[in-house]
C-alpha cells in the first residue's frame, strides 16, 4: 500500500503589522545553468507557485472560476529585479503581500532570499479577465481575501 503524501504548502505570517505568504522552494539541478547559478527565468515560476498557493490558502479557487466562465486572474505587467545569484541545493523563501488592490487587479511584491539575503524582487500586477480575455471586475470575496496582505502605506 502507497501511502499518499501531500504537496508542499506555505503559510501566512504577520509579525510587522501585515500579513505575508511564506513559500519555499530548493534549488535543483535542473534550475540551474551553465556557470551554475538559478537561471534568470525560474525566479518567475518559483513566484509563480508562491502566487497560486497563497491564493489556494486565501480560498479563491481559480479553477472553479475559470469551469463556471466567470474568469481568471493572468499576469498584465512584471518588473523584476536579481540581487544575489542562488545556487544548487539552496533552499529559497518567497515572500508575498499586497500592494494594491484595483477593481479589476490586485499588485504583489515577492521576494526571494536564501536566508536573509536577497536574491530577487518581483512587483507583478495580475488583472482579472473574462474568458474572452477581457478586463473584469475581480469577486468582491476575492478582493476582501487580499485585504490583509495590503503592506501599510510605506513599509512595502
Amino acid at each position: 500500500m502507497v501511502t499518499e503524501i501531500e504537496p508542499h504548502t506555505g503559510r501566512f505570517e504577520g509579525p510587522d503589522g501585515r500579513w505575508r505568504h511564506l513559500f519555499a522552494v530548493r534549488v535543483y539541478y535542473e534550475d540551474t545553468d551553465l556557470s551554475g547559478i538559478v537561471y534568470h527565468a525560474n525566479y518567475l515560476r518559483w513566484f509563480e507557485r508562491a502566487r497560486s498557493d497563497m491564493l489556494r490558502l486565501l480560498g479563491i479557487d481559480q479553477r472553479a472560476a475559470q469551469e463556471s466562465g466567470e474568469g481568471v486572474y493572468a499576469v498584465a505587467g512584471l518588473n523584476i529585479r536579481y540581487a544575489a545569484p542562488a545556487r544548487l541545493d539552496d533552499a529559497v523563501r518567497i515572500e508575498s503581500h499586497a500592494l494594491d488592490l484595483g477593481a479589476a487587479s490586485v499588485t504583489l511584491r515577492q521576494k526571494a532570499f536564501r536566508h536573509d539575503v536577497l536574491l530577487a524582487e518581483a512587483d507583478v500586477r495580475v488583472g482579472f479577465v473574462s474568458p474572452e480575455g477581457r478586463p473584469r471586475r475581480q469577486p468582491a470575496a476575492w478582493r476582501d481575501a487580499f485585504a490583509p496582505l495590503l503592506a501599510p502605506e510605506g513599509t512595502a
